[in-house]
């Protein structure tokens, strides 16, 4: 690893103009991730964008410093962290009907100090992760070559300005919008005398394919195999054989068209194996990381002690421990009265209290390791979440006995209080990972740790003051949980909790995909045996089983395009710095994409929600039945466009 230039942690670092442009960039990264995540299912690191932007708006304001561009793409990347650990948990209590809408106060004080949990939580892991046993944090150390390359960010700001416009004018023509071009295209029908079903489609969304293109085509391959097996063969076999068996779910789709029928078979059945395969996934996870689990844990805190007795480099300096005990009691005391507002006994209200800082720090120093070893993007944040929430309740079960099946609002107590950990752990989690990935970029350009840390922090909290609004606005225009949001964590969440509460569930079907998720695993384990560089990571299969076939095409035909640029430079997959380097353009570009796309959804909401009407922006003209022909050209166009800028981008073989 490339030593750090101590030489510059006395260069100006968290001056005043880059803490405000952090703060204005981590708000709009995290409205856009936000809507992302509820749309997709996925959110992506924000770091190497935000940097681009920081040198260029610093450049116009009389030139930055690499530190203060730093310090920039640190507390932006807090958007894309508050924004996961928000909308995997939070909309669960919406859809479990706990809140007609998303009460700010509630909202802020679970976000904010969750994420504030987060930052303290991996104060004592840095060492440990980053300067005595570094982990590799690839996308930590893509950022600090971003930053050390700044020297023209002109030509970043210009890929990054026109694929936002692309992303933004394709959803404004969309079903939301103007209505010029559906939402995705998708053919259906039955054959064989209706004794069999097919569904082909994808969407039309340009953000999902500069999410594949992030997170390439390993990981595009597996999500699209578990859709696959999903609305391929469960599907088509549950119509053909089982269905009869169920004559509720019979009655409702006879007459229905062939699409509307696989939805709704999808919906009520087959996509809970993904609940399955996903709650193994997330056991599994802690299982089979508790051995570097608890020695990184050991480490950093003799660590912290020894960092705390001897004196250090400002370049190796944290936030001294004994102010990070005193800010863990004073952020733990609101989550106290919080839960004991929820429950009312302080018999239950503590031992919540208590399993949210256990699970807290647990799953913080997981989500670290995680994110060292595969980075922010690709770290299963949701399955760290089902782990915590199963194991509250399970202890709340046996804490509030039949008081925790009591319906408030129409949900069990239980339930929401298991929702309500899991929801302050996965904001500190999510907040944990990123945060040591900033802190990585910090150690290879000789950034001073505790300004990075203060830094996130003020991210994270600006981040979760908007949270509540934007969750709003997206609920009343779109409906959280509709087909345009689907939100797939939180609806797995709500049924989780509901489900051992008293709801009913599929329990059959839970069990199959948690089968299918050990099969899974042990797929994997064998290609890590063999030294294969292609992995089946078994929470990225239970997405692909959970979510609709349509989302998951273009995030697969996305990490092509990415494996096609490689191809093109000759680039082997073990050249972590070639990729790096090459991929940098079309990452941006795709960056650039979702945030356009994202923006211009919460933007199209405005006038939905003031007129009460959904099609307020719709043309009366439109290309009629070649409208799903006309989506899919331009989809492929903005693919094309996504290759080409990847063709011309650095570290041409």
């Amino acid at each position: 690893m490339a030593r750090p230039d101590l030489s510059r942690s006395s260069a100006p670092q968290l001056t005043v103009r880059a803490v405000v442009l952090a703060v204005i960039l981590a708000v709009v990264l995290s409205a856009a991730n936000a809507y992302l995540g509820l749309f997709a299912g996925l959110t992506v690191a924000t770091a190497i964008p935000a940097a681009v932007v920081s040198m260029g708006v610093l450049r116009l304001l009389g030139g930055g410093t690499i530190l203060e561009n730093n310090i920039v793409q640190t507390g932006a990347s807090a958007g894309s962290s508050i924004a996961a650990g928000v909308i995997f948990t939070i909309p669960a209590l919406v859809l479990m009907g706990y809140w007609p809408d998303f009460k700010y106060w509630w909202v802020l004080g679970i976000a904010g100090l969750g994420g504030l949990l987060g930052v303290l939580f991996s104060v004592p892991l840095r060492r440990s992760m980053i300067v005595e046993e570094p982990l590799p944090f690839p996308e930590g150390k893509a950022a600090a070559e971003v930053l050390k390359a700044g020297e023209n960010p002109g030509p970043g700001l210009k890929i990054l300005g026109v694929s936002a416009v692309i992303g933004a004018v394709v959803k404004l023509s969309a079903a939301s919008g103007l209505r010029l071009i559906p939402d995705s295209w998708a053919v259906a029908g039955y054959a064989a005398n209706q004794k069999l079903i097919g569904y082909l489609g994808t969407n039309l969304s340009p953000a999902l394919l500069g999410v594949g293109y992030i997170v390439g085509l390993n990981v595009g391959i597996v999500v699209l195999s578990g859709a696959i097996l999903s609305w391929h063969i469960a599907i088509p076999l549950y119509f053909g054989f089982f269905l009869d068996s169920d004559p509720a779910l019979a009655a409702s789709i006879a007459g229905a068209s062939a699409a509307d029928a696989a939805f709704a078979i999808w919906d009520a059945k087959i996509r809970f194996l993904g609940v399955g395969a996903m709650l193994v996934g997330g056991v599994w996870t802690l299982f089979s990381l508790r051995n570097s689990l608890l020695a990184g844990i050991r480490s950093g805190f003799a660590a912290a002690r020894k960092g705390a007795a001897q004196g250090v480099n400002e370049a190796d300096r944290d936030l001294p421990m004994k102010w990070m005990l005193v800010a863990l009691v004073l952020f733990v005391l609101p989550l106290l009265a919080l839960y004991q507002a929820i429950v009312g006994q302080w018999h239950v209200s503590i031992p919540m209290t208590i399993i949210m800082i256990v699970a807290g720090f647990l799953f913080v120093s997981v989500s670290g390791y995680l994110a060292g070893l595969v980075g922010s993007s690709n770290n299963p944040v949701s399955g760290i979440t089902i782990a915590t929430i199963l194991f509250a309740s399970v202890v709340l079960l046996m804490l509030l006995g039949e008081d925790g099946k009591l319906l408030v609002n129409g949900a069990p107590l239980g339930a929401v209080a298991a929702i309500m950990i899991g929801a302050v752990v996965c904001c500190a989690a999510a907040v944990g990972g990123d945060n040591l990935q900033d802190l990585k970029t910090g150690y290879l350009v000789g950034a001073t740790p505790w300004k990075q840390q203060l830094m996130l922090g003020i991210g994270a909290f600006s981040c979760a003051l908007i949270m509540a609004p934007v969750l709003n606005l997206l609920q009343e225009a779109y409906g959280i949980g509709s087909k345009v949001l689907p939100a797939p964590q939180a609806n797995l969440m709500a049924s989780v909790a509901k489900g051992l509460f008293g709801g009913h569930l599929p329990w059959t079907m839970i069990a199959i995909g948690g089968v299918v998720g050990a099969l899974t695993i042990a797929l994997d384990g064998w290609l890590k045996a063999r030294g294969s560089r292609f992995r089946v990571p078994v929470l990225a299969a239970a997405i692909g089983i959970y979510l609709p076939l349509e989302l998951m095409v273009p995030i697969f035909l996305g990490g092509l395009l990415a494996h096609l640029v490689q191809r093109f430079h000759k680039i082997r997959a073990d050249d972590e710095a070639g990729l790096d380097q090459v991929h940098r353009p079309g990452v941006l570009f795709s960056a650039g994409l979702i945030t356009g796309e994202a923006l211009m959804g919460i933007a199209i909401a405005i006038p939905i929600v003031v007129t009460h009407d959904a099609g307020v922006l719709a043309l009366p003209f439109g290309f009629g039945g070649a409208a799903q022909w006309v989506g899919l050209a331009i989809l492929a166009l903005v693919g094309w466009l996504l290759y080409r800028t990847g063709q011309k981008g650095e570290g041409a073989a």
